[in-house]
């Protein structure tokens, strides 16, 4: 079988490239740029290319398998189209997936990929050789974000935007939170909620919900295990967890949760979390003296805070620098508020946010017109808190940053490769 990615590059579509690769399928596809992740699929023997073009489609290709972000006026999309080659978008081809195997799908406004992680590690510990389709990089898969595994279930984390998740049919679904994310698809808060509650209702009879008892955006249902930071294991969790903050210890608990549903000792699972090493941009240490470089994903207020909370826990009263890139300007535009007040009030000696990350394809028109990092610095208003473009913010913390400070690059952006310019 001859499968067509576009998008290839992307870090769900890239995992379930490699998916169907160990399947035995040939396996080529393309991106709109040069990454870390389009050269390791070619390491792995799959024909990438760079940029659109109809001529990297031709008959003979059983199946094309496109990402969400891709339009439909995309000249590989229309090629297949032309040519009469079944199509599918990711959430479908997933979706179809899904339906093979007893599905774990860990969904949430954060957390998803960490309690994947989590779930995957605990299950290959206890000899459940599941299948992992997650969205970052594991040390514990040589770098990858993908596992094949020979069992009945497969753990896949479930993203809500563009209502993706219900194309899935999982029989463990995992909610670790409800938050105000994704909000130029959403608009509303309202649409979120309900959004994850038609998520839920696609269990079968004998499913199973496992949510997140401190968060109260969470529709309950009756076949559902709650979980709470106020329960006995978190203590223990908080201990022996190499990943530090309080939504760390939580999206440990969902894991936990599932892993004892499935018969799992307690033993086995604590062991598994705490060997995890963290995933690819989440709390990541990239260098340690004579200051610290850590590089997160964070990019919603929230997350934000959660990881700012979790380094202060970590480190005490250390001096702490921030280079934030803000992601997408419809996210900075409808949580302009949040914003201003996780800033405001973030316990970091030096922060510098530097210009936004702009999404192709997914942006308002002329939404730039009326948001930027320049605006925000503004209306925080606090002398710690600067503007500065990337590289004026790398070479301005290399000349004032001292031995023992600790500097945090966050942003689900390119920030990432700042990081390992320190």
């Amino acid at each position: 079988m001859k499968i067509h990615f576009i998008g290839i590059g992307g870090i769900g579509v890239s995992a379930l490239a490699q998916y169907y690769k160990a399947q035995g399928a040939a396996v080529s596809g393309s991106d709109l740029a040069q990454s870390e992740i389009a050269d390791f699929l070619a390491g792995q023997g799959m024909q990438i290319m760079i940029g659109n073009s109809a001529e990297h489609v031709s008959a003979g290709i059983d199946l094309v398998i496109y990402s969400p972000a891709v339009k439909p006026k995309n000249p590989e999309l229309q090629q297949a189209l032309a040519l009469g080659i079944i199509t599918k978008s990711y959430p479908e081809a997933l979706g179809e997936l899904t339906k093979q195997y007893t599905t774990i799908a860990v969904s949430g406004s954060h957390g998803k990929s960490t309690t994947t992680a989590m779930i995957a590690l605990i299950l290959i510990k206890a000899g459940i050789e599941a299948t992992v389709i997650v969205g970052t990089k594991l040390k514990e898969f040589n770098g990858t974000n993908f596992r094949a595994g020979a069992s009945k279930y497969l753990v896949i984390e479930a993203c809500e935007y563009d209502g993706s998740f219900l194309n899935y049919n999982p029989k463990i679904i995992v909610i670790t939170n409800v938050d105000k994310e994704h909000m130029d698809y959403f608009k509303t808060f309202a649409n979120v909620k309900k959004t994850f509650k038609n998520f839920i209702v696609r269990l079968p009879k004998d499913g199973l919900l496992v949510f997140n008892n401190d968060d109260k955006n969470i529709p309950w249902i009756r076949n559902s295990v709650g979980y709470s930071l106020r329960q006995k294991e978190a203590a223990k969790l908080k201990k022996i967890l190499k990943v530090p903050g309080q939504h760390n210890v939580s999206n440990a608990l969902a894991a936990l949760a599932v892993a004892r549903k499935l018969g799992v000792k307690d033993s086995i699972s604590f062991k598994a979390l705490s060997e995890f090493k963290g995933s690819w941009r989440r709390f990541e240490m990239i260098k340690t003296k004579p200051y610290t470089v850590i590089s997160d994903y964070g990019h919603h207020p929230n997350e934000v805070m959660a990881t700012l909370k979790a380094a202060r826990e970590k480190f005490g009263r250390q001096k702490m620098w921030l280079i934030f890139q803000p992601h997408q300007y419809q996210r900075t535009f409808y949580l302009f508020k949040d914003f201003v007040k996780l800033f405001k009030a973030a316990n970091i000696d030096h922060i510098i946010i530097s210009d936004i990350y702009d999404v192709a394809g997914r942006e308002e028109k002329n939404i730039n017109a009326k948001i930027n990092s320049e605006i925000l610095v503004k209306k925080i208003g606090r002398k710690n808190v600067q503007y500065m473009p990337l590289d004026a913010a790398q070479k301005f913390v290399k000349e004032h940053i001292e031995s023992g400070e600790v500097l945090i690059i966050m942003g689900a952006g390119d920030i990432y490769k700042l990081a390992g310019r320190f």
